[in-house]
């Protein structure tokens, strides 16, 4: 077809049976199986996350993205109505305690009017007093405590300081929509979070990294290998699929990341001696390349809108663990730009074929 190229989002459609995407993940994390696709022979093989220790090599550095999942959707009921309501927290103003939201509801809530949200547990607690609405639709709240709300024995010495406070104490995960319509059970406050996050910001997992447990990691280490961690927090934009026919048109959101000092260092030192640089998960794929955008790596705080399509030249990541993604979308445009969109797609039919769980609590696949 004329104008038919790797440009067109059409290429990067793929369909995959319901029954392939992954509700709950395993009792052990790194039971998961892992993928290994090879670049160079195109070759496909079939292993576990735990046999990771016997496919690294001890020169090599593992870089993991410590993000953090906050408690970002917030569900409850217009006050004075008492009709439902939700929203997901995006971001807030430090200066003027104003939180911007996004939220379905459109045009009937007024300023000064008030939401009541219920945590996870379905009691009421804080509202949302409705300030303003952005040009995009999002909603402006600043957060309060009502007169008549009574903490439980065990909230109540904590603080209520900042944005992440309040989140933690009123907020739920907020599952993407393909696993139980989006709706989170206690579980999946543990299960939905690495072991290694630390750093409060992101409204998604970083998935890859679900994958390892502690005893993994510190399997990893002892044979030699490297792991440092960069942030990088997940935004919304990570739930919506690319709407533009051509990549080309496709406007990237930002995510704000950091890579310091020491992790370049150590990352250059391995490289330089012949050690692979390893990204657990796109997300640190993005971090990294952003920070090397001028071709070599360099310490980075910001925000990032890098788009990774080809023909994207990787500067720094040598290898890409990865879960498996949705069509159309810029994670699986990412992968595709690392290894070929004709291998992926080949490795994609593969893994259907061999029923592979698919999506944030699915399998993974380790490209190589």
């Amino acid at each position: 077809m004329e104008g038919f190229g790797l440009s067109d989002l059409d290429l990067y459609d793929y369909q995959l049976p319901r029954e392939r995407i992954a509700q709950d993940p395993l009792a052990t994390r790194s039971d998961a199986r892992l993928m290994l696709v090879d670049r160079s022979t195109g070759s496909i093989d079939h292993y576990h996350v735990r046999d990771l220790p016997d496919l690294l090599r001890s020169e090599d550095t593992l870089v993991l993205n410590n993000s953090q999942v906050v408690p970002a959707r917030l569900v409850g009921y217009r006050t004075s109505t008492s009709g439902r309501w939700q929203g997901l927290f995006l971001k807030a103003d430090e200066s003027t305690g104003v939180w911007e939201l996004l939220t379905k509801t459109r045009g009937t809530l007024k300023q000064g009017e008030s939401l009541t949200i219920q945590d996870r547990h379905g009691r009421d607690g804080m509202r949302l007093k409705v300030v303003a609405r952005t040009e995009t639709g999002n909603l402006l709240v600043t957060p309060e405590l009502p007169d008549t709300f009574v903490p439980l024995e065990e909230d109540s010495n904590q603080p209520l300081d900042s944005p992440v406070d309040w989140l933690q104490r009123f907020g739920r995960i907020p599952l993407p929509p393909y696993i139980r319509d989006g709706q989170m059970v206690d579980a999946d406050t543990t299960n939905y979070q690495t072991v290694f996050a630390k750093e409060p910001g992101s409204v998604a997992a970083p998935t890859a990294g679900l994958h390892f447990t502690d005893k993994l990691l510190s399997q990893v280490q002892s044979k030699g290998v490297e792991t440092c961690e960069v942030t990088l927090h997940v935004g919304i934009g990570t739930f919506r699929p690319i709407q533009t026919d051509r990549l080309e048109d496709h406007v990237m959101h930002e995510e704000w990341l950091r890579v310091d000092q020491d992790t370049v260092d150590r990352i250059n030192s391995r490289r330089q001696s012949g050690g692979r640089c390893i990204a657990v998960g796109t997300t640190s794929v993005r971090v990294l390349e952003s920070a090397a955008e001028s071709g070599q790596l360099n310490p980075l705080a910001g925000k990032t809108d890098l788009f990774i399509r080809p023909p994207h030249s990787f500067q720094v990541v040598d290898t890409m663990i990865t879960n498996f993604h949705l069509p159309r979308s810029s994670l699986l445009v990412l992968v595709s730009a690392f290894a070929s969109r004709e291998l992926i797609m080949k490795a994609y039919q593969e893994a259907i074929a061999q029923e592979y769980r698919f999506f944030s609590y699915g399998d993974a696949m380790m490209i190589v």
